[in-house]
């Protein structure tokens, strides 16, 4: 019990801190990230279950004013913005590639590499597109075409989030805790 607490809060801090990198943002208002790298590592190395509760700590410390998000924003307010449907899919796509990685009995790299890809992609953007949409008042094909920037850095790390989590089934196996 110990041990899941301190690893959900770990990568709750993982996600914050990869939100250091200065903000850029696109012309959807929606800023580039290196975040969601830290969703898919939550899922791909804690699990379906421990990786999407450290994302809903991160989004509660964020939504109580914490600046943790992207630019150093926090608050409800950071919640009302084109960027409302990403923050809102990061627990599901923690939690579907941390299944991924749980379910599918192939090496941990593959394994990693698709819960990333499906989790950290194409449901995040399932979430993403919809919200930009809604918010900017775009249609669904305008809102995913405002998106498509997005998407040769978060394929960069959903590789990076595979090579990581076979490094550290290979240097620390007890520490992947998605592989029972």
């Amino acid at each position: 019990m110990e041990r899941n607490v301190s690893h959900i809060a770990l990568f709750a801090a993982l996600i914050a801190v990869l939100g250091l990198v200065p903000k850029i943002d696109l012309m959807s208002g929606v800023p580039i990230t290196a975040q969601t790298l830290g969703i898919m590592l939550a899922g791909t190395v804690l699990g379906a279950r421990r990786g999407a509760l450290a994302v809903l700590l991160f989004l509660l410390l964020a939504a109580l004013g914490l600046p943790i998000l992207s630019g150093g924003r926090g608050g409800l307010g950071a919640f009302m913005g084109p960027s409302v449907g990403f923050l809102v899919g990061f627990p599901v796509a923690a939690f579907i590639a941390g299944l991924i990685v749980e379910r599918w009995r192939v090496s941990i790299g593959i394994a990693a590499l698709a819960g990333s890809l499906i989790g950290g992609i194409v449901v995040l953007y399932a979430f993403g597109i919809p919200g930009m949409a809604l918010i900017l008042g775009k249609t669904l094909p305008e809102a995913a075409l405002l998106a498509t920037p997005f998407l040769p850095g978060d394929l960069l790390k959903a590789v990076l989030a595979a090579l990581i989590t076979r490094g550290v089934m290979v240097v620390r196996p007890a520490a992947l805790m998605s592989r029972p």
